[in-house]
């Protein structure tokens, strides 16, 4: 990863930003550049404009120099499958960029203007807030031709760290992504110790289990802190008047699920749950039998608050 990080990027921006390769881009939008200059963006038009002077010397120079670059890159991806950057280091404002257009823009482009040259496959994802409100994405990148595989990593990062769409309150809808054996794994909700980080979510992950989403149950169950246990386990009801409880969705391997279910005590088990985009699966339930000396947590809509609450008493 030093290779890449240390040699690679850095030179293969530079060939990125050099004129010899402005050539290319020149060519494509030759005729435009020729005849009608003034449809292009000013700022565009200049820097590709730098295309015309290098010599065939200088644009063969730089192919040959971006080849030893794909080489140096090619025997750190013979040891890793995904990269993950920063979409961007940092945010400027517009007036800033227009003062210094190309420097900036330049930086803003650090973290990924060498995956294109160098031939590999990216997609940036939202990955949150900073702390003064403003968004901050990651890019993960691998060689070129593993996009399904990359969008898929991709999408399970999305539906793991993001709970609402955007800077809105409005939750983001779990896409349930297809895959080759989609008939060999069982999509199970869990929402208490089994969640990630949690004490029992190695019984997930021994078995093959990988996290889908975070996202609630839809409006009607209700949460009961559940008496003795260790760790502490959660009760999770349907009933008239209830609310949305935060739950984690994993896929589990058909061929581990049963496995799974018969280590799962009484008063738990494993039935049909409905989720806040109206869809159903797996998941973990309470008998109502267990409730007289449980303590209801509703309100705290969900586990991790109620553990986060209970720590600080």
């Amino acid at each position: 990863m030093r290779s890449m990080h240390g040699c690679s990027r850095p030179a293969s921006s530079r060939c990125a930003n050099s004129a010899p390769l402005y050539e290319k881009r020149y060519l494509a939008i030759r005729g435009i550049l020729e005849q009608h200059p003034e449809s292009v963006f000013p700022i565009t038009r200049d820097i590709i404009a730098g295309g015309v002077t290098p010599s065939a010397l200088d644009a063969f120079t730089a192919s040959y120099r971006l080849a030893e670059l794909k080489r140096a890159s090619e025997a750190i991806w013979s040891q890793i499958d995904v990269m993950l950057t920063p979409t961007s280091g940092t945010i400027y404002r517009i007036d800033a960029v227009n003062a210094e257009p190309v420097r900036l823009n330049s930086n803003l482009g650090y973290y990924t203007n060498f995956m294109n040259l160098l031939d590999l496959c990216a997609v940036a994802v939202p990955a949150g807030f900073r702390a003064d409100g403003l968004p901050f994405g990651i890019t993960l990148c691998a060689p070129a031709f593993k996009d399904s595989a990359l969008l898929e990593i991709a999408n399970t990062w999305q539906q793991a760290h993001a709970y609402t769409l955007g800077a809105t309150a409005i939750a983001l809808p779990m896409h349930e992504w297809p895959h080759k054996h989609a008939s060999k794994y069982v999509q199970v909700a869990v929402c208490g110790a089994h969640m990630s980080g949690l004490p029992l979510n190695h019984q997930l992950t021994e078995r093959g289990g990988q996290l889908l989403a975070r996202t609630r149950t839809a409006p009607g169950y209700r949460l009961y802190a559940l008496p003795g246990g260790t760790p502490q386990r959660p009760g999770l009801v349907r009933a008239s008047r209830g609310a949305r409880i935060e739950v984690e969705v994993w896929d589990v391997p058909l061929e581990t699920f049963g496995s799974f279910v018969a280590g799962i005590p009484a008063p738990l088990g494993i039935g049909k749950l409905e989720l806040e985009d109206g869809r159903w699966v797996c998941g973990f339930l309470c008998e109502e039998h267990a409730l007289h000396a449980a303590t209801d947590v509703t309100q705290l809509g969900g586990w991790r608050a109620y553990l986060a609450q209970h720590t600080q008493a």
